[in-house]
This record gives structure tokens, C-alpha cells and sequence, in this order.
């Protein structure tokens, strides 16, 4: 199949090396002239284990390429795959306005084909339920004349991407879900996924809207229980160790245990802005969600834990070293990172900090993590140092687990990865 895939970070990018590593063509579209060129030259513009080697081998094959503009390249395309953005906006939801725009784009780019070849415009993008046929449907299809609008079939396919493990969890999802407008199947998004192994829901456009925010919020309050709980172990003197290893040792009621570990608060672009968004949807429909109103304050409240807990006993001046800023290892994703969170208030309160991250080079972010990074802490370029060994710290706080191998001189570790 030809497949274009609109916006290029994580999820596209990711999505584009696998569709292309599987046999194939992909061009990528992109508003980023930066992160365009990159890609066609060969550079993975996001710290992902095995995308860079994949990009390779696709690029030698000719099977991939990039481009900042759509028109021309939709001639004999069968899948639109969508991936950009949908931000939190001020009031917590989704700031829809690249959705709409891109539709529109696709709309009018397909509306100039020499031929009315049949092509599924498939949305990954997380928006509230409805979207697809409420905004989305007429842009796309208000560009069409009634002979493409027959080629043309709308369809939602949420992703289940970790950040991390993303080529992997791409190959071996937990589940394939495919939305149409009346539920009936995607031939193209079938194509895709024919190897897959997984279950599958083909359901209408909503059921499958709903389904990130169903997971997501899911996941995080997870996170934020199980931090509430160790927060009440770690002041009663009680093993939390031991706590959880009886509570995840129930794997039929208690599901998984993932999400179920006591340590790190829960950050990153999906968690916060899908329950931010949530709470937004219960809101303006009258709805009741008492526990998915308190995720994030109980996620801010043990930011705060953890970073008394790093700096317990410690003097304003010392040095300290955080090892580990991006919100999950392997990774150069600093959007809403506690990480960050805890780097930010610990110059705050007069420490002397030292980040180190292998993955974090702060002259290669882009987009969003650029500007994020940057807005919410802005001496980091300062402060991230690439070679700490040897070097003398009052404070090491470990965000990963993996301090032990980073040889400094310091007998002070703090783990904030697990309590």
C-alpha cells in the first residue's frame, strides 16, 4: 500500500518506520522543515530504541520519505494515517485547531486527484468523542466533490504506544480498535494489521474515541493510587516493598501490575492532557467523575512528596545530581516530565543542580518538547552536564533506578524511581 501519515512525532514517526519496515510506502507530512530534513537525511528526530536503524534501512530501500506539504503527493495514496497534536488547551480540553486544519488540507489535496482511487482517512490523534463526525467529517468532506467523497471512508484507530517501547508495543498491541461511521470494517486498516497479533473491535467512530480516555485516565489512577498508598506506607514505617508484591501477586482482580508500583508520578503528552480533557468532557455534561477530578491533584501533591523526600536533611547550596529528566528512560520526552517538576524546584529552593540524561541532547529538541522544556525550565542548558563521573555531589536522586552505574562521589542516594 501507499500510506501517508500526517504529523510526525512519536506516534507518526513510529508508525511510519514499522509501516515502512513491513514492506510498505510511506511518506511522512510534516509543518517542521527541520524535523523533515532530518528524517530524509537519515536522522531519527526522536530518542526511540530501533527507529533510527529501521529509518535507515527504509530510506536505503526508498521505501520512506518526508515533506512539509501534502499537495501532490495523495495521487494513488490507500491510508491517511492522522498523528498530530491535540494539546491541552487553557480549560483542560484538547485544543483541536491542527486537527482541523490538517483535515481540511487533506480534504482539499485529495479534492485534486486525477482519479477518485478509494483511500481511509484514519485519525490516531486523542480527541473527545464525536470529533470525528462533528468537526472533522465536514472539513474533510466539504472540500470533496461527490465522486471523491465515494473513495473516501473516515475511520478512528487509537495507538497504544509507550514511549520507550513504542516499536515494540506497535508489533504486539494489547488490542486493535478500528472506528468507522456505521462500525463496518477498514479493508486498508486491515491490510495494516493482518500479522498482528491481538484482539480486535471494528465499533462505530465514538466507541473508539473514547477508548484512550477510558485507558489512559485508567492508567493514572493507577499511578496516582498506588502513590497514595506508599505515600501512607512510607509514613507509617510499613514495607511498601512488601505491599505491593502482595497486592500485584493478584493478577486476576488486580489486572496488572504495570501502573501499580509506587515510586514516580505519572507525566508525559498522554496521561495528564487525556484526564485534563476528561474532566472537561464530565464538566460540560454534567457528570459526576469525583476520582478523575482529584488524578492530578494527586499527582501534583506527590511531586511534592517526592521532592521533600529527595531533599530531607539537606542544606540549601549542596550540590546535588538528578539523574534522569525525561519522563520515562530511553527517551528525550520532557513534556510534563515530574522530572522537570522536581529539577525546577529544586533551583528554587537555592540547591546547586546538576542533571544528567544520556538521551537529552537540549540543541536537538523540537516542536512542543522544545518549547516546553524551555518555558517551564528555562536554565536547562545550563544545568544538563554529559559527563558526571568522578565528579563530587552532596545528593544523588535517582529518577531511574540505574544511579549505581553513573560512578561519582557521593554515599548520599535518594531512589525517587520506587519508594
Amino acid at each position: 500500500m501507499k500510506v501517508a501519515i500526517f504529523g510526525l512525532g512519536y506516534v507518526g514517526f513510529t508508525a511510519a518506520c514499522c509501516i515502512a519496515q513491513d514492506g510498505h510506502e510511506v511518506v511522512g507530512v510534516d509543518v517542521s522543515s527541520a524535523k523533515v530534513d532530518m528524517i530524509n537525511s537519515g536522522k531519527a528526530p526522536i530518542s526511540e530504541p530501533g527507529l533510527a536503524d529501521m529509518l535507515s534501512d527504509a530510506l536505503a530501500t526508498g521505501r520512506i520519505r518526508a515533506v512539509t506539504q501534502c499537495d501532490g503527493e495523495l495521487e494513488g495514496v490507500d491510508l491517511i494515517l492522522v498523528c498530530v497534536g491535540t494539546p491541552s488547551a487553557a480549560d483542560g480540553a484538547h485544543d483541536m485547531r491542527y486537527i482541523a486544519e490538517v483535515s481540511r488540507n487533506i480534504g482539499n489535496a485529495l479534492s485534486k486527484r486525477e482519479t477518485a482511487h478509494p483511500v481511509a482517512v484514519v485519525y490516531r490523534s486523542t480527541m473527545r468523542p464525536g470529533s470525528c463526525d462533528g468537526l472533522i467529517a465536514p472539513l474533510l468532506f466539504g472540500e470533496l466533490s461527490d465522486e471523491h467523497k465515494e473513495s473516501v471512508q473516515l475511520g478512528y484507530n487509537p495507538e497504544f504506544l509507550r514511549e520507550g517501547s513504542a516499536v515494540k508495543d506497535y508489533y504486539a498491541p494489547p488490542k486493535i480498535v478500528i472506528g468507522t461511521l456505521g462500525g463496518e470494517p477498514c479493508k486498508q486498516l486491515e491490510e495494516l494489521n493482518k500479522d498482528l497479533d491481538a484482539p480486535r473491535f471494528t465499533v462505530g467512530l465514538r466507541e473508539a474515541e473514547i477508548t484512550k480516555f477510558v485507558d489512559n485516565s485508567f492508567h493514572a489512577l493507577k499511578v496516582a493510587f498506588a502513590n497514595e498508598i506508599g505515600r501512607v506506607c512510607v509514613e507509617e514505617g510499613i514495607d511498601v516493598a512488601a505491599v505491593h508484591e502482595i497486592f500485584v501477586s493478584d493478577t486476576k482482580l488486580n489486572i496488572s501490575p504495570y501502573y501499580l508500583r509506587p515510586g514516580g508520578a505519572f507525566g508525559g503528552s498522554c496521561l495528564p492532557k487525556d484526564v485534563r480533557a476528561l474532566n472537561f468532557i464530565a464538566e460540560d455534561i454534567g457528570a459526576q467523575t469525583h476520582i478523575i477530578n482529584t488524578i492530578v491533584r494527586s499527582n501534583e501533591a506527590h511531586k511534592l512528596f517526592l521532592f521533600n523526600r529527595a531533599t530531607k536533611d539537606l542544606e540549601p547550596g549542596a550540590k546535588v545530581l538528578l539523574n534522569g529528566l525525561a519522563f520515562k528512560q530511553a527517551t528525550d520526552d520532557l513534556r510534563e516530565s515530574p522530572n522537570l517538576d522536581l529539577a525546577r524546584r529544586l533551583i528554587a529552593a537555592g540547591y546547586d543542580l546538576t542533571v544528567y540524561d544520556e538521551n537529552l541532547d537540549p540543541a536537538e529538541l523540537m516542536g512542543s518538547n522544545l518549547g516546553y522544556s524551555y518555558s517551564h525550565l528555562p536554565r536547562l542548558g545550563e544545568i544538563i552536564s554529559t559527563d558526571v563521573q568522578g565528579k563530587k555531589f552532596d545528593r544523588v536522586i535517582d529518577a531511574r533506578g540505574d544511579a549505581g552505574r553513573l560512578a561519582v562521589d557521593c554515599t548520599d542516594v535518594v531512589s525517587i524511581e520506587k519508594l
